[in-house]
């Protein structure tokens, strides 16, 4: 302990003792001063004056010295340190990545099935239930059919997707046991038009539940070599802006994202309004070309195979979806009214064809 302090006393730290009994002495009063601040001991080693480096290496320079006392000097603790440099913090762990989501399919036809595809592609979970039985079919694509949809909600998903026709949503929805459901869940549509369901759901949803009113612009013939770049329009009708259902329903519509759709956020209005100028005007055109019988030929123009894939398009979905397009969107009557109104005008025979056979659907 003499020694030890005798070092201390050659740092120029603390008084040198003058005896070894006063090294004691000092020593015990050094230890009950200085013994909490284990850091400063720890850091403290001998260090050799200036002249010694000179004398061990008499060709370096005076800043070589400099620089070598300067990196041998002892590097002070500051734990307890008002005045010393905070410390910079440890950088917090990430987040934990949320559980996959378990997606309840009512209506497990052609659609439903195309759109299980990218849900399991993207590694969540499908659970399926229809009036036909597909157990065959998810059996050998590691998803979960149930024969009802009351068996189908007693095992919770996560969000519930109705892909039942247009024409028979309200009393698939209205069939739906939603006290089966966790009141938070989210139940989001595929339909084809968008006012309709909103209006439907937010009539008969618990107010807890979410609403994600949602419709891919392509089915299983345009998106069957991939969803890239195809749209994908969606309206948060009512969804909470924290907890789980936010994290849920954010997950729901990573889905499309990832699967590379370019996501438009809209309106079920606006988006009625627009499909009534594109989607039911294209089938209605594509149905009526159909009537016609065309047929290939060994001299198509492009403009001619563009017809003959727009027919080929129209007629490959149901004419339930069709009927439905005009029936459940009020833009669609305005936008035969108008076809009405150019034959009344021209009297051509185009329009004649058009009008009559919106007439007949009638």
């Amino acid at each position: 302990m003499t020694s030890s302090l005798r070092h201390f006393a050659g740092l120029g730290c603390f008084p040198a003792p003058a005896s070894a009994g006063a090294g004691v002495s000092g020593a015990t009063c050094l230890l009950r001063r200085y013994t909490p601040d284990f850091c400063a001991f720890a850091a403290l080693r001998p260090i050799r004056p200036a002249a010694a480096f000179s004398a061990a290496n008499p060709l370096a320079s005076p800043a070589e010295h400099e620089q070598r006392q300067h990196r041998q000097q002892a590097v002070p603790c500051h734990d307890g340190d008002p005045s010393a440099p905070a410390r910079s913090p440890l950088p917090s762990p990430p987040p934990p990545s949320p559980a996959p989501l378990r997606v309840g399919i009512v209506g497990f036809g052609n659609f439903g099935q195309f759109i299980a595809g990218g849900i399991q592609r993207q590694g969540h979970a499908v659970l399926a239930a229809s009036r036909s039985d597909y157990s065959d079919y998810c059996a050998g694509r590691g998803i979960r059919f149930f024969t009802s949809v009351d068996a189908l909600c007693e095992e919770q998903p996560d969000v519930l997707l109705i892909c039942s026709s247009i024409l028979s949503t309200e009393a698939v929805v209205r069939a739906i046991p939603f006290h089966k459901l966790r009141p938070d869940t989210i139940v989001a549509d595929v339909l084809s038009v968008k006012q309709f369901p909103r209006n439907l759901l937010l009539e008969i949803l618990p107010l807890g539940f979410g609403i994600v009113c949602t419709h891919p612009m392509f089915g299983p013939e345009s998106g069957k070599n991939g969803w890239g770049k195809l749209p994908f329009v969606y309206d948060k009708v009512r969804v909470a802006e924290h907890g789980d259902q936010a994290i849920k329903c954010e997950q729901f519509l990573s889905i499309f994202e990832h699967e590379g759709c370019r996501m438009v956020e809209m309106s079920c209005a606006e988006h009625d309004r627009y499909a009534a100028g594109s989607q039911f005007v294209t089938h209605t055109i594509g149905r009526v070309l159909s009537q016609l019988n065309l047929k290939t030929t060994p001299i198509n123009t492009k403009g001619y195979e563009s017809l003959l894939q727009l027919t080929h398009n129209t007629v490959s979905d149901s004419f339930d979806l069709y009927y439905g397009l005009f029936m459940y969107n009020i833009n669609a009557t305005e936008q035969a009214s108008t076809l009405a109104r150019l034959h009344m005008m021209h009297h051509s025979y185009p329009y004649q064809i058009i009008v009559e056979y919106v007439h007949d659907i009638c």
